[in-house]
């Protein structure tokens, strides 16, 4: 299980430009199903991934499902050359994703995202609608069992 308030805590003291994903995300908006990563859209700039490769080079990143012994170093390079990675960490699982399906990349989902303070740390996550088509552009059956529940908290907030 991932340890929420440290890794956004971390993140966000890094200076690491991102918007909250996924299953996190939905739990923000209200969603009661519970999710064992973090997914984020992270800013691809240079800075942005240096600032990134830092924050986590001390959580020894490494690419969850592969074999132990796989070489995988995390370094910028890495980072600059792959778009999307599925790690592990001594914080926990976490997602950082380059692009996401329906959503793009950090800036074009920045601007279709709202403040909320998660933990006690300010950060960003998709506004309810954008999370819907999120969802719905990912497809997996877990996320479209999820937009059902997304859709209610929707209308109840509208109602």
């Amino acid at each position: 299980m991932i340890d929420f308030a440290a890794v956004l805590g971390l993140l966000v003291r890094s200076g690491v430009e991102f918007v909250v994903v996924g299953g996190t995300a939905a739990t923000i908006h209200g969603s009661a199903r519970l999710t064992s990563d973090l997914d984020i859209v992270y800013r691809r700039t240079p800075e942005n991934m240096r600032r990134l490769v830092t924050a986590l080079a001390a959580h020894r990143p490494y690419l969850r499902g592969a074999p132990p012994g796989l070489p995988f170093r995390w370094d910028e390079d890495t980072l600059r050359r792959g778009l999307n990675f599925t790690l592990t960490t001594a914080l926990g699982d976490i997602d950082l994703l380059g692009e996401i399906a329906g959503g793009g990349r950090y800036e074009s989902l920045h601007p279709r995202s709202v403040a909320v303070t998660v933990f006690g740390v300010a950060c960003l996550c998709p506004d309810l609608e954008t999370l819907i088509a999120l969802k719905r552009a990912a497809g997996r059956p877990k996320d479209l069992e999820a937009i059902a529940e997304l859709e209610s908290l929707r209308d109840e907030r509208q109602g």
